[in-house]
Formats: C-alpha cells, structure tokens, sequence
C-alpha cells in the first residue's frame, strides 16, 4: 500500500492544477490570470499603480508581465484608464470584469464541489496557521544568525 503524500505535495500539486485550469476558463476571452486579477482588483475601486503592486505582489512571480505591462495591455483594449497616476476600470472593463467573475466562480466551484463551507474554512484556517508557524521560524532563524531569508 501506499503511504499518504505529504502536505508539500498536495499544495504543488493543486497549484500546479489551478495554473491549468485558470487559462483555460479565461482563455476564449483572450486573457489570462493576472489580467483578471488586476480587473478583480480595480472592480473594487481606482487604485494607484504603488497599491496595485502591493496587492497583486504575492500572486506574481518574476516570470510573468510586469505590472507596467499587464495595464498597458488591458489600456489598450480600452478595459482601464490611467491618469493623474491612478488606474481606472472603464465601462467596458466592468463588463468584461462581469464576465470573467462568472467565470470565476465557477471555475471555484470545481475546486470546492464535494466540500462544505465548514471544510473550506477550516482549511483555511489551517493552512493560514502553518504559514504563520513557518513565517514565525523564518524570522526567529534570521534573527539568531543574521542571515535574511
């Protein structure tokens, strides 16, 4: 039999699954992930390019358009405005954001099916305290040796 595979495993692996799904939810639309998280982000007010960076940093890796370049693109397709520092969802953006937010949710749902709210929250919280524990030990090894993580 097969022993059980550990934490490290399941949270690879079901990223590595949501990186799959997501584009193909969004992908007849002509868009991808992180162009929904910045409408996502904007459909809940303006926002400076400064706070945008700061909301959207932990979703973003190095390998992916820059910011810069995410609003550029969805600028030109005259989904965000920019100006006086601040961007924007135009009303062509709101529609688009509407459309993927249905999208979206379903796309969730596939991920939640068979769980209860209960469950979702409890895994949350779970996985919200062995971050925490490890962001804990992190600090506290930096501190003893000085050595910055």
């Amino acid at each position: 039999m097969d022993a059980p595979k550990p934490l490290g495993y399941w949270l690879q692996h079901l990223h590595s699954l949501l990186e799959t799904h997501f584009p193909l939810v969004l992908s007849d639309l002509g868009t991808n992930r992180r162009e929904w998280q910045l409408l996502n982000t904007l459909a809940h007010g303006s926002r400076t390019r400064d706070d945008l960076q700061q909301a959207l940093a932990p979703f973003w890796t190095a390998d992916q358009p820059s910011l810069q370049q995410v609003v550029a693109t969805l600028a030109d397709r005259g989904w965000v405005d920019e100006s006086e520092g601040t961007v924007t969802l135009t009303p062509a953006g709101a529609a688009v954001h509407a459309d993927l937010a249905a999208r979206v949710e379903r796309a969730r749902a596939v991920v939640l099916k068979d769980l209860t709210p209960d469950q979702y929250r409890e895994t949350i919280r779970v996985l919200a305290t062995m971050a925490g524990n490890v962001e804990a030990a992190v600090a506290s090894y930096a501190t003893a040796t000085g050595v910055a993580a």
